[in-house]
C-alpha cells in the first residue's frame, strides 16, 4: 500500500506541474494534431449524416413513411449530438472544430444524396450504407488509438454503439429489400 500512496503522490505532483495543459499532458500517447485532424473528418461525417437524415425525415412520404420518417428524425437527433460530442473532444485536445460548410461534404466519409419523397427504400439503403461506413471507420480508429488516447477512444466507442443501433434499425425497416 505504501507504493500505491507514493505513486499517488507522484501523480499529484505531476498534475500540479501540468495544470495549464488541459487534456494534453506528457502522458498523452497520441499526436494531438493527427487525432484532431481525424476528428474533424469525423465531425464532417456526423454533420453530413445529420443533414441527410433530417432531409429524409422531412420529405419521406407514401405507404409506411410515418414510421420511417420518425426513425430518420430520431437518428438525425443522435447524429447531431454525435457532432457536438466530437467537436467538444476536438476542443479538449486543443484543436478547433472545423464546421466550414464549403468543405463539409468533401471531408465527410459518407455521401449526401437526396431521393424522391416516395423512394423510401433508396433512403433506407443510403442511410444504412452510411452507417456501415461509419461503423468500420470507428472500429478502425478505435483499434488504431489503442491505449494512446483512451479519452478519444471512449468517445468513438460510445458513438459506435449508437451507429450499430442505427444500422440495426435501418436493416429492420428494410426487411428483405437488401
Amino acid at each position: 500500500m505504501d507504493d500505491f500512496e507514493a505513486e499517488i503522490s507522484t501523480i499529484r505532483d505531476r498534475a500540479l506541474l501540468w495544470m495549464a495543459d488541459g487534456a494534453i499532458t506528457p502522458t498523452y500517447g497520441a499526436q494531438p494534431a493527427t487525432v484532431t485532424a481525424f476528428l474533424n473528418d469525423v465531425l464532417a461525417t456526423e454533420v453530413v449524416c445529420w443533414l441527410r437524415y433530417r432531409q429524409h425525415a422531412m420529405v419521406a412520404s407514401g405507404l409506411g413513411s410515418a414510421e420511417i420518417a420518425t426513425e430518420f428524425a430520431e437518428h438525425a437527433d443522435r447524429e447531431f449530438l454525435h457532432a457536438l460530442r466530437v467537436a467538444e473532444r476536438i476542443g479538449q485536445l486543443g484543436g478547433v472544430p472545423d464546421l466550414d460548410p464549403s468543405s463539409l461534404a468533401d471531408r465527410s466519409k459518407t455521401a449526401y444524396r437526396t431521393y424522391a419523397p416516395t423512394d423510401l427504400e433508396g433512403m433506407l439503403k443510403e442511410n444504412l450504407l452510411a452507417e456501415r461506413i461509419v461503423i468500420q471507420l470507428y472500429q478502425l480508429a478505435i483499434r488504431s488509438l489503442g491505449s494512446a488516447d483512451p479519452g478519444t477512444r471512449r468517445v468513438l466507442e460510445e458513438l459506435l454503439v449508437d451507429e450499430e443501433g442505427h444500422a440495426d434499425d435501418l436493416r429492420r425497416l428494410l426487411g428483405d429489400a437488401v
